[in-house]
């Protein structure tokens, strides 16, 4: 079944864009530095209690003839690199329809280190952004809010999106270079400079953990099944990656000679056939054709099947795992979907909405199935929420249940779900209906905590030090922090609920995954 993912609208991501991950200047009170790196020696800035080397390139701009390879060392620069302000996100749609923004030349990460820090080398959370894998970067607005305990390295990272970052076509893929996956063979020539060089920042290139939310989780589950990628990290945390290649349902994720067929047809749109003309062409014009949808590809080498069907059968890169949701994920779907394009969504619309969630015709059986199942009369006639809540049972909470018992067969697998009905929320504009626990609010706990209450901060500071832990050991539990037990057979998680995390074991009974898993 083809699962058309509302999650990839471009403008729900690109909100999140405005409030969370914008990019920007650095705002040094003072320059730091130089640290040497491969490429030579670079300059940060201060800001506050954080040191900040910002837009530090760590591949070649994949421009020209570059453009759908793999991707390159960047080879030294010349004198000192002041690391002061981000490098340009990459090509990408901007939050107005027809507009783009960004550049080719975009492969930069950006380095936080506490400005106190001990003699030992600290653990490295390298951030995969968001953005349904067309849009955002590495940017944060603000240094991380996981930096407060001194105790670890952030690393956020640019990686090639949309067309030009996931595409396959049989003129290019029989150049004989790896293919179709570019932005995860990014974000891996990443991980590869960070082993080599954060030692110089004061990281232990032994413990580096890779972490994101949205299409970042989704990198980093594919980062897990990547055979090409052993070897580059060693710790891994999945936040709301669950929406694609976990369950049998879900079969976006195609094979390549489906993804060629599929470049095939876009390039003849743009009166394309051969490589030399699609490298040709304007990356504005690419990015303006191409699909709302983006996706991994399995071309065999750098993806050889599916997250989820590693997972079951323990080929991937075996390591440590945190993976979660949030209990109402699929409500940020239903506020961008409705709330913010036609309207509200009404109870005469819910039927339809719910076939156009299961990517079905209304008279499809199935679809009357799920409305049984989820009837407004259990969600006092709020179609709104009754469709969050069918969404995020199938999108989201149930493809993770399936991932968190595949995972836990081979791995120490640390399991959790975000419940602050509370939540604040980042959007730029009101919404009629309760947004609880949505897709992507956990940042707001991890990263960027302004909006939180003095509740929420606590529960904030618990999870900083459960991810901080978990980076340097391996498993998130510390003295006085509240025991989060592995995920076994009775499938407990920690429910990250203000002002305390507690465990919590109904999990699959409330998310209704009998129904939706075989």
């Amino acid at each position: 079944m083809k699962l058309a993912l509302p999650i990839t609208s471009r403008g729900c991501l690109a909100l999140i864009g405005l409030t969370l991950l914008v990019g920007g200047c650095g705002s040094g009170s003072g320059a730091t530095g130089p640290i040497s790196t491969e490429s030579g020696p670079v300059r940060g800035s201060r800001t506050g209690a954080v040191e900040e080397y910002l837009g530090i390139p760590y591949a070649a701009a994949p421009v020209g003839e570059l453009r759908w390879l793999p991707p390159e060392p960047h080879g030294p620069w010349q004198g000192v690199l002041d690391a002061f302000d981000f490098g340009s996100e990459c090509t990408q749609p901007g939050s107005s329809p027809g507009v783009i923004v960004g550049s080719e030349d975009c492969l930069f990460l950006n380095v936080y280190r506490p400005r106190r820090r001990p003699q030992a080398p600290l653990p490295v959370m390298v951030w995969i952004h968001g953005g349904a894998l067309t849009i955002l970067s590495g940017a944060f607005d603000v240094p991380p809010a996981l930096l407060e305990g001194d105790d670890v390295i952030v690393v956020s990272i640019n990686y090639r999106l949309g067309v030009l970052g996931f595409f396959a076509h049989p003129s290019l893929d029989a150049e004989g270079h790896l293919n179709a996956n570019y932005g995860l063979m990014d974000q891996q020539m990443a991980l590869r400079w960070v082993r080599r060089n954060i030692a110089a920042f004061g990281g232990d290139p032994d413990r580096i953990t890779i972490f994101g939310t949205s299409a970042g989780a989704l990198s980093v589950y594919s980062q897990l099944a990547s055979p090409i990628a052993a070897g580059l990290f060693d710790r891994a945390i999945a936040q709301s990656g669950s929406y694609e290649g976990l369950v049998s349902y879900e079969t976006s994720i195609v094979s390549i000679s489906e993804a060629q067929a599929a470049g095939v047809a876009f390039a003849n749109q743009l009166g394309c056939s051969t490589a030399a003309c699609l490298r040709a062409l304007p990356a504005d014009r690419l990015v303006a054709a191409e699909p709302s949808n983006t996706y991994p590809i399995l071309d065999g080498a750098v993806l050889t099947q599916t997250p989820g069907a590693a997972f079951a059968s323990g080929q991937f890169n075996r390591m440590p795992v945190i993976a979660g949701t949030s209990h109402d994920d699929y409500r940020f779907v239903v506020a961008i979907d409705y709330d913010f394009g036609p309207g509200p969504l009404t109870p005469a619309e819910y039927p339809g909405a719910v076939a156009r969630m299961l990517a079905l015709p209304p008279e499809d059986p199935f679809v009357s199935t799920v409305l049984e199942q989820y009837p407004l009369s259990h969600y006092d006639g709020s179609a709104p929420i009754a469709l969050g809540a069918a969404g995020t049972d199938r999108v989201f909470a149930c493809p993770a249940l399936s991932a968190d018992e595949s995972l836990a067969q081979w791995v120490p697998t640390y399991a959790y779900e975000f419940n602050d009905e509370h939540a604040p929320s980042f959007f730029d504009r009101p919404v009629s209906f309760p947004l609880g626990a949505y897709h992507s609010s956990e940042t707001l706990y991890l990263l960027n905590t302004h909006l939180l209450n003095a509740e929420q901060l606590e529960l904030s500071r618990a999870w900083i030090r459960y991810w901080t832990t978990f980076a340097a050991t391996g498993d998130p539990n510390a003295p006085g922090s509240p025991v989060w037990p592995l995920f076994g057979a009775a499938q407990e998680m920690q429910s990250m609920k203000p002002p305390a995390p507690v465990t919590e074991s109904g999990f699959a009974t409330d998310h209704m995954c009998s129904f939706w898993l075989p």
